[in-house]
């Protein structure tokens, strides 16, 4: 039991930052360039995202047993874009402004690779209480990052954040930050400083000497 709530747990927090799926798994960019302008933008994507996640992981774990597998694509697709639909639905009734700013990137959730990914990877293969701790975990690990992104491009690139004017910057704003470029440029930062934390080193050179099937195919011996 005590294994099952630690895997679990697992789960829920892998996506928070060891496992960010943008920040670390660079997955989502579109999104993620294009609709941080604003700090609300972020939080609105990331939140609709985490809606679609979660459902379409219960229902895909919950019939991943009776889905034939020849049709596993086809099915994973209709899921996930029942659960678009209907975000798009609520947020377009209830949240006009929202749904009007996210555009059609809104839509574009259907074909996330974060979803898709998670779908085809995890809730294909685990039981629906871990699939949904997966999906929680990724939703909250990407809007974090949809909300970071988007709170440092507002504060800089036009001295607001969520609304309020911010003394000095409101009116000196370095415009590059809304704009694609001031995207990528602290995007770049962000993902440099989240890998400084977590202590992650850059990826080695490997050759035949480091791997454990070198004498099985005969070329250790080639290799510098």
């Amino acid at each position: 039991m005590a294994d099952k709530k630690m895997s679990l747990g697992h789960e829920l927090t892998k996506g928070i930052l060891k496992e960010n799926p943008t920040l670390v798994m660079l997955l989502g960019m579109c999104p993620t360039l294009a609709v941080t302008t604003q700090a609300k933008n972020g939080i609105g994507m990331g939140l609709a995202t985490t809606f679609v996640l979660l459902g379409s992981n219960i229902v895909i774990s919950a019939l991943r047993k009776v889905i034939p597998d020849k049709v596993r694509i086809p099915s994973f697709i209709v899921i996930i874009a029942s659960f678009v639909t209907l975000i798009g639905f609520l947020l377009e009734g209830f949240v006009p402004d929202l749904y009007d700013s996210l555009g059609i990137y809104l839509t574009l959730i259907t074909v996330n690779c974060i979803i898709f990914g998670r779908a085809e990877m995890f809730a294909s293969k685990n039981g629906v209480v871990a699939s949904a701790c997966d999906a929680i975990g990724m939703g909250i690990g990407f809007t974090l990052a949809l909300f970071l992104m988007g709170s440092v491009r507002e504060i800089i690139g036009a001295g607001q954040w969520m609304g309020m004017d911010i003394p000095v910057l409101h009116d000196n704003p370095m415009l590059l930050f809304i704009m694609p470029a001031g995207g990528f440029f602290t995007l770049g930062v962000i993902i440099a400083a989240v890998n400084k934390l977590s202590n992650k080193k850059p990826p080695q050179e490997l050759g035949c000497s480091g791997c454990p099937h070198a004498e099985a195919c005969g070329k250790a011996g080639d290799c510098q």
